[in-house]
């Protein structure tokens, strides 16, 4: 096992990466204060999972919660679903939400541990590759609006993170190369040597060789931990992590949640960003075709879908990272060193949109 922290100073908390993590009862342990815990998972991985975990907190009064898999759980009945159910077991403030799961269960019983009766403590089990290296680490927590993604949430940090990277021999192929584009957006936002070793080693990723992944998830956690503890609520630096997602979240949102699963739609988002910051003069296009050639050997789309320019940009209009009414968006001064970019002519940005099926 290897373990890094967060360090936000009184709400410092560990993330531990290796293999058969999610059996050990001491891992969790520490936060078992209140004698309760509730898992909340979905339909897919708790056959999986659910009794190992409820085995490793053996010492405490569990309650099971398990919920409908896919990205439409992220929504208030969902949401009020857990709320019933912890309401229910009679759990109370000290009671231990485990997310176990991937990205949308831990946005969601994030979200539900930040706001019932006011704030309980959780434990971050993610059992995707993208949950691993991104969305359980930070502390935010959300469900989606028709309107737009992650837009009704709140920042609340998990006690811990347990990545347990056997989890991932069960992942669907197709969700494992979503989660790779995370793996990449921290490399080409944050740093150049890592990209590098991206490019040298892909195949052994898409083959989940265990020491090649154990390096991915940690150095990719390294990065964010970073940001997240210069930044935590996402005023400055930390929206460096968001290179590709202001389109990603549009095509997400213009598509239906779910069409698109989030690494594939950040994946196209990334290439339209690449491409803006050609047209803007940062990038050099071969700097661009190094984007879009390590996206497309790990297996994922470099276009985005059938929607007009004119309806992403409109989507992208009502992205939370705005400030000041204006869409800001994250570009690459060059691989590995991203920056922000609020004032962005509009006919740049239909260019880029337009360019990224080249």
């Amino acid at each position: 096992m290897e373990s890094l922290s967060v360090a936000l100073g009184s709400r410092s908390y560990p993330i531990h990466v290796g293999a058969g993590l999610i059996d050990r009862a001491d891992l969790y342990r520490p936060y078992l204060v209140g004698g309760s815990a509730a898992i909340v998972t979905n339909e897919v991985v708790g056959p999986l999972y659910l009794s190992r975990v409820k085995q490793a907190l053996a010492e405490a009064r569990v309650t099971e919660i398990v919920v409908p898999d896919g990205e439409q759980t992220k929504t208030w009945q969902p949401l009020n679903r857990v709320f019933d159910d912890l309401l229910k077991a009679h759990c109370g403030r000290d009671t231990l939400i485990v997310a176990l799961g991937g990205g949308v269960i831990g946005d969601l019983a994030g979200f539900a541990a930040a706001v019932y009766q006011r704030g309980v403590p959780y434990v971050q089990v993610p059992t995707t590759l993208l949950a691993q290296v991104d969305s359980s680490v930070g502390g935010k927590t959300a469900i989606n609006h028709a309107a737009g993604k992650n837009m009704i949430g709140a920042f609340h940090q998990p006690k811990a993170v347990i990545s347990d990277v056997a989890t991932l021999d069960t992942l669907p192929e197709r969700e494992l190369r979503s989660g790779l584009a995370e793996v990449i957006k921290h490399g080409l936002a944050l740093d150049a040597a890592f990209v590098d070793w991206l490019e040298k080693n892909i195949e052994r990723l898409l083959s989940r060789d265990r020491d090649a992944m154990v390096h991915a998830v940690r150095r990719s956690c390294e990065l964010k931990a970073r940001i997240v503890a210069e930044d935590e609520r996402e005023s400055g630096a930390r929206a460096l992590l968001n290179f590709g997602h202001t389109f990603g979240h549009a095509i997400e949102a213009g598509t239906g949640y779910g069409a698109w699963l989030h690494g594939e739609a950040i994946a196209a988002g990334m290439v339209m960003a690449a491409e803006l910051s050609l047209l803007m003069g940062h990038l050099k296009k071969n700097e661009v075709s190094r984007v879009r050639a390590l996206l497309k050997r790990a297996g994922l789309p470099v276009a985005g879908p059938a929607l007009a320019p004119e309806r992403l940009m409109e989507l992208m209009a009502l992205d939370k990272k705005a400030a000041k009414g204006r869409t800001r968006f994250v570009v690459l001064e060059s691989i590995g060193r991203a920056a922000l970019a609020s004032d962005v002519d509009a006919t740049a940005v239909r260019r880029a949109i337009v360019a990224a099926p080249q």
